[in-house]
């Protein structure tokens, strides 16, 4: 499968086009349900790059996805954003993506990942469960109805 060819690596600012371009077309099918742009379409990947938070999936074709990863206040990973590129889903990155979210967490001795996603977003609702992802609250935060996550990571 396409996905044990992939890497992943620290994204780059020459990465931020493909990164916001990749957001713009993996959420677009979101709008309609939400009446807005989700927020990963209005992010600054800029920012994240600069700080050291965003990590890209490269594979021949180029970059197919990203990751967000930041520090949550709780001492916590917040898996902030990930996305695949349209025309590379159902190869696995996603997944691949998330374990190495996993990853780092155990690298920076963190027991647990957060995360949350927009209630009309039925197929990650539907997705991280199945990743090991459980839910653990309802909220609405700056306009938008926010489903949370957690997953235990083991040491």
């Amino acid at each position: 499968m396409a996905e044990k060819t992939a890497i992943i690596r620290r994204a780059e600012q020459a990465d931020r086009a493909a990164m916001e371009n990749i957001a713009q077309a993996a959420y677009a099918l979101y709008v309609p349900r939400m009446d807005r742009k989700p927020f990963p379409m209005l992010d600054d990947y800029g920012a994240h790059i600069a700080d050291g938070a965003a990590f890209v999936l490269v594979d021949a074709g180029g970059v197919r996805g990203y990751i967000i990863l930041l520090a949550a206040d709780d001492g916590a990973l917040l898996l902030d954003n990930v996305a695949i590129d349209p025309s590379a889903q159902k190869c696995g990155y996603g997944r691949k993506l998330l374990d190495f979210a996993e990853d780092v967490a155990r690298e920076r001795g963190l027991g647990r990942i957060i995360l949350y996603t927009n209630e009309a977003m039925r197929e990650n609702l539907a997705w991280y469960p199945k990743m090991g992802y459980a839910v653990t609250g309802h909220v609405e935060e700056k306009g938008y109805k926010r489903v949370y996550f957690e997953k235990k990571i083991d040491a």
